[in-house]
């Protein structure tokens, strides 16, 4: 069974950066910056295998790379 993909959003009601399970648990580091928010998600994706999907400032799909 595969892993589930590591997201990166941006919370709106204080306008920080974190990441999450698609769909889940939500990871208790928060970021200032998106950049800041993108290298750790990055680095979480590629330790457990997974793809990265980077979500804009609305909740859209920005960018999706894949570490499988």
């Amino acid at each position: 069974m595969p892993g589930r993909d590591i997201e990166t959003f941006h919370v709106h009601d204080d306008g920080r950066w974190m990441n999450r399970l698609e769909g889940g648990e939500i990871f208790p580091e928060v970021y200032e910056l998106r950049s800041d928010a993108v290298i750790a998600g990055r680095e979480l994706a590629k330790k457990r295998k997974v793809q990265h999907i980077i979500r804009n400032e609305v909740g859209n799909i920005n960018q999706r790379n894949s570490y499988r």
